[in-house]
């Protein structure tokens, strides 16, 4: 099939966390025959940020930012078998959804990737003219990364023909186990951007505990945290490239994921930063949410915290031991259970059985 996708970046992770969940599933699609374009926007310095070049496996288009881009982009969605327009791109996200539905051929099959659910089913609800509430009607299939049922019956409220939960996963090519590198020593290290809906929870589940542990060192990779009050054992490192990932997983004695507010709530959503560090072998303390023993086993494969001081408690006990068991064990279950091959297989049998119902209808 001839897909095309319409998302926030492929080639850029700066500010954008979607980005390896696009790379592997994609990645794996093309491998099982699909032609696929991702085209994204020259925004928010994302271009000057790129960790990745075009890839083999999908032609990457790079459109400008401004309303010609925006047409001549759009229009290619009528040489296409599936129009995908994903959420949070950025810019232009009303009119990108609105035109590449309309553009589309009447056999094409037409989805909406939801990559923040919760957050989107919010403001559907604040909003009856949500665009995404208005298309529900035109679209075939609407695909999230999480939420499990609850945000598959909600989606269906708002009147999906199909919703479909494609969770994160790993691809072992690009994360794995590699030695420790001694820019990212500590013992409890976060790779998470500074946003609205996390920052409380940052502050709880590590600026709290590391406040309580001042003889332990705690390490915050990701972007925005220049101007925020620390602990003195935090060390801020900024932006980390996708190509430093392993090695940020590999060193400190254990890594957080800290859920954004609204994945929390909802339960069964979790991150890539989740997989990513386990399948390098990471130790990983996760805030507690609704669903995590679908993915990892809690006590075994990861463990997990229902505050800060969960997290100083669980960190004080942690010996390099036990640390580099639950590490392995997190590795073995994503390996077996949750890799992109896995995740590919699924969205190839739901784009082929979907598309065979468009076709036939048309």
């Amino acid at each position: 099939m001839k897909i095309a996708f319409y998302g926030s970046s492929l080639l850029s992770a700066y500010w954008n966390g979607a980005a390896t969940y696009y790379r592997g599933i994609l990645k794996d699609l093309a491998a099982r025959g699909h032609s696929i374009t991702f085209y994204e926007p020259d925004a928010f310095d994302r271009q000057q940020h790129r960790d990745i070049d075009p890839p083999s496996w999908a032609r990457s288009v790079v459109y400008p930012a401004d309303e010609a881009g925006l047409r001549a982009v759009i229009a290619e969605a009528a040489d296409a078998d599936v129009v995908v327009k994903a959420s949070g791109v950025g810019v232009f996200d009303r009119e990108l959804l609105e035109g590449v539905m309309a553009h589309a051929r009447p056999d094409a099959l037409r989805i909406f990737w939801d990559v923040d659910a919760a957050a989107t089913l919010d403001e559907m609800r604040g909003d009856p003219a949500h665009p995404v509430r208005t298309a529900l009607p035109e679209l075939d299939l609407v695909l999230t990364y999480g939420g499990g049922q609850p945000v598959v019956s909600a989606y269906r409220e708002f009147g999906a023909a199909r919703c479909v939960p494609v969770y994160n996963a790993l691809d072992p090519d690009t994360h794995f186990p590699v030695p420790p590198d001694p820019r990212f020593a500590a013992d409890l290290g976060l790779l998470a951007n500074r946003l609205p809906d996390r920052e409380a929870r940052v502050e709880e589940f590590f600026l709290r505990p590391a406040a309580m542990l001042a003889d332990r060192s705690f390490l915050l990779g990701g972007n925005g945290w220049g101007d925020k009050p620390m602990p003195a054992n935090v060390t801020a490192v900024g932006h980390v490239g996708t190509g430093d990932h392993n090695a940020f997983n590999c060193t400190p004695r254990a890594v957080l994921n800290v859920a954004r507010d609204s994945m929390a709530q909802v339960g069964f959503s979790p991150a890539t930063r989740v997989f990513e560090a386990a399948g390098a072998g990471a130790c990983l303390i996760t805030d507690h949410w609704e669903g995590i023993e679908l993915f990892l086993e809690p006590d075994e494969e990861v463990l997990v915290a229902r505050d800060g001081k969960d997290v100083a408690e669980l960190l004080a006990g942690l010996t390099p031991e036990r640390a580099a068991e639950i590490g392995e064990a997190a590795r073995m279950r994503v390996l077996a259970e949750h890799s992109y091959t896995l995740r590919g297989a699924q969205v190839d049998a739901l784009l082929r059985a979907q598309l065979r119902q468009v076709q036939e209808a048309a």
